[in-house]
């Protein structure tokens, strides 16, 4: 079974797109651990402010089944996958960290970049991993959240989902 960490954010109708990714990833993974909901300001681009955390599970697929199953989630909860990178969307599901990898597999990059660029992906990590150590880095995430000088707006949410108040482990 691999660990793996994956970032969840919406900003189209985002509470909605939000349970709904957490219900299919207990569907298809289990029992997850997951963070707060933290919302910020779009990045990149403008738009409405964006909800975002980061969830654990584990998993038997290889990183390309479980990329193939991601998009198919992001597809079912109404992805539209035209137009610019960097745009509003109803859900973005990707994978941070699968094990211990480090390079490109299937394409995707691991570990994923935002890891350490975005404070939506950074913080909600170290605040359910503080203790796993980044695969490149040789940091934990707790060491490199409070070593970042990322410097975007971002606050927790009060956030439930299937009788949880976030954070929590289903």
């Amino acid at each position: 079974m691999a660990q793996v960490f994956v970032s969840v954010g919406s900003n189209t109708d985002k509470e909605r797109y939000t349970r709904s990714a957490l219900d299919a990833l207990q569907e298809h993974f289990g029992s997850l651990l997951i963070s707060s909901v933290y919302e910020s300001e779009a990045v990149g681009f403008d738009g409405d402010n964006f909800l975002n955390l980061v969830a654990e599970f584990e998993t038997e697929l290889s990183i390309a089944e479980l990329s193939k199953r991601l998009k198919g989630i992001e597809d079912e909860n109404g992805r539209c996958r035209k137009g610019p990178k960097f745009s509003g969307r109803t859900l973005d599901i990707d994978i941070l960290t699968y094990d211990q990898c480090v390079g490109v597999f299937s394409g995707v990059q691991l570990p994923r970049g935002e890891v350490t660029k975005n404070a939506f992906v950074l913080q909600p990590l170290a605040e359910i991993a503080p203790d796993v150590k980044h695969p490149e880095l040789d940091m934990t995430y707790a060491e490199l959240w409070c070593s970042s000088q990322n410097q975007q707006k971002l606050w927790t949410v009060e956030f439930e989902w299937a009788g949880h108040r976030l954070p929590c482990r289903t």
